[in-house]
């Protein structure tokens, strides 16, 4: 069996994937049943293979088919289901069938057998249900005969700039049991300090460019100079256009505050705790969201470019969003930040 190659479910624009390839692991395919999002996988990973699909609806058997896979060729299986039913942001109801979509996720795993998979999830599947639904999450893999391990990572301690926290199981058919990679970046003696918003943002300016035009101000900071290479250009920098009320409201909002420092009579005018929240140009950004228009930029009297919001991901420049604006913010905040996911990958190989 090959256990560098790459089958990503769920993939979305390919956060994970991408993360995995620069790690030296080979991507055979990407699926998902959301076409504008393998567009851009497809872009990004061009050797790799795409297919539309709904993983409660089609097959393993199936699927392999029309990818032309056997079950050797997987070496590793990786994917974060659909989250809503587990979202904070949602009702958390153990029942919502959107919960059971890992099952499809599970019954890939049992048809591949794959040497190592990876399942990625909001934080609080952890202890949805005091924990039965983890422990279902366990008891189904380890029946496939996976040694699993999970844990709660922070992408603003493995070099990300942004505060995102996220639930990783990952699974091992050889018996050895999975620690996770160290923190890199944070307070303690040692560790890097982590990147913030305007190490990851401060080099793009504040109105559109037209995509694939050269940038216009220089790269200051080592990440900026990362993002930067292999790319001419810069793309993906289009702004949302709000309104004169919208700006002027934001223009209230210092660098790092929300909604509690406008006058009284302008604070309940969006009825959610995260409006008005301005990013800080000191600290690692918030999670990226998918387009809810809640954070702004740390400067500018608008919300992220769908480029500024990749860049707090850690997409590189080179890595080109497909479809609208809207399109291209919600694949990025459904995203595994890349650079968590390369150091992921890189720490399971020591395991394989």
């Amino acid at each position: 069996m090959k256990k560098n190659t790459i089958l990503d479910l769920f993939s979305g624009c390919g956060g994970l994937s991408h993360g995995f390839s620069k790690a030296g692991y080979k991507v055979l395919a990407g699926m998902d049943n959301w076409d504008i999002s393998l567009q851009t996988f497809k872009k990004n990973h061009p050797s790799a293979k795409t297919i539309t699909g709904d993983i409660s609806k089609l097959s393993p058997s199936e699927a392999a088919k029309k990818l032309g896979l056997k079950k050797s060729d997987v070496g590793i299986i990786v994917g974060g289901p659909p989250c809503q039913g587990f979202s904070l942001s949602g009702k958390r109801d153990v029942n919502d069938p959107r919960n059971l979509l890992y099952k499809g996720f599970v019954q890939y795993v049992d048809f591949f057998r794959p040497a190592a998979f990876l399942m990625e999830n909001v934080p609080n599947i952890l202890s949805m249900d005091n924990g039965a639904v983890k422990d279902k999450i366990l008891s189904d893999f380890e029946s496939l005969g996976y040694t699993v391990s999970y844990k709660i990572l922070l992408a603003s301690d493995y070099g990300v700039p942004q505060n995102r926290r996220r639930a990783f199981f990952i699974g091992l058919k050889n018996g050895k049991t999975f620690n996770f990679p160290n923190p890199m970046y944070g307070e303690k003696e040692g560790l890097e300090k982590k990147l913030t918003t305007k190490d990851a943002i401060g080099d793009l300016p504040e109105r559109d460019l037209i995509d694939g035009q050269a940038y216009t101000t220089s790269a200051v900071s080592d990440y900026q100079k990362k993002m930067r290479i292999g790319s001419k250009g810069v793309y993906n920098h289009q702004a949302v256009v709000h309104t004169e009320k919208t700006k002027r409201i934001i223009s209230l909002v210092p660098d790092g505050g929300n909604y509690k420092n406008l006058p009284k009579a302008l604070q309940n005018t969006r009825k959610v705790n995260i409006a008005w929240t301005r990013f800080s140009s000191s600290k690692p950004g918030y999670t990226i969201d998918t387009g809810h228009n809640h954070h702004f930029h740390y400067k500018y009297n608008r919300v992220p470019t769908a480029r500024e919001s990749a860049r707090i991901q850690s997409f590189e420049d080179k890595f080109f969003f497909c479809g609208t604006k809207n399109e291209q913010l919600k694949q990025i905040g459904n995203a595994v930040p890349p650079l968590l996911a390369y150091q992921v990958a890189k720490q399971l190989k020591k395991y394989l």
